[in-house]
């Protein structure tokens, strides 16, 4: 059974999801402030959280930040009134797994729970490699010719999506799909932007652009 952290400070919405979250068979906890939720993650574990950006003692961005920056993967959904495209690519880079904005269907938080909780228990614990290229997807570590490479949660899923597909090319749209859901707007550059990270962290000529399609690992 697993086990969600609601980080609301909102009580009625809290309540609303742990609700429902229960009824579908989960076990929940609900925290409505960024210091219990840091607190209660060292304590519970729990398999994915639910985070609202606007808490009463900090914001969710840097409570995302504490946990990356504490190599807890967990996944993490971003609830929210903020929806700006600027509030969904700061989730995003700052690790998120998916974004939705307030107000919101039950039903398709559900789904994307899902969806993120399926993806965590279904992951391979093999090695994943091309070239001298190399992801420990148990430890999910990144090495090139032998040297770790720091990469954060996003940047690791991406390089992930090129691993399983080795030569294929990968559209834009296939890439958001994959890695940060369908909340992110259409006319966001995020997936640009993550190439160029991946391109300055792991070799400028390892992702090919072909022009008008999408990317391909060399």
């Amino acid at each position: 059974m697993s086990h969600i952290l609601i980080v609301e400070d909102e009580a009625e919405i809290a309540s609303f999801l742990a609700k429902g979250l229960t009824a579908d068979g989960y076990t929940t906890t609900a925290v409505n402030s960024g210091t219990s939720a840091l607190a209660i993650m060292q304590q519970v574990h729990p398999d994915l959280v639910i985070l609202d950006i606007g808490l009463p003692d900090t914001d969710g961005f840097t409570v995302l930040q504490h946990m990356r920056s504490a190599g807890l993967e967990t996944p993490v959904i971003i609830l929210t009134a903020r929806s700006s495209v600027n509030d969904t690519v700061s989730g995003l880079q700052s690790g998120a797994d998916d974004y939705m904005s307030k107000p919101f269907s039950f039903e398709e938080l559900r789904a994307r729970i899902q969806l993120r909780l399926k993806k965590d228990t279904t992951t391979t614990t093999s090695d994943l490699s091309h070239g001298d290229l190399r992801l420990d997807v148990r430890n999910r570590t990144a090495t090139v010719e032998g040297a770790t490479v720091e990469l954060t949660a996003r940047e690791y899923s991406l390089v992930e999506v090129f691993l399983l597909n080795p030569g294929r090319v990968l559209s834009r749209d296939e890439l958001l799909e994959a890695v940060w859901g369908h909340n992110v707007d259409a006319g966001s550059n995020v997936v640009e932007v993550y190439m160029r990270y991946l391109r300055r962290k792991l070799g400028s000529d390892r992702f090919v652009t072909v022009r008008g399609v999408g990317y391909r690992l060399k």
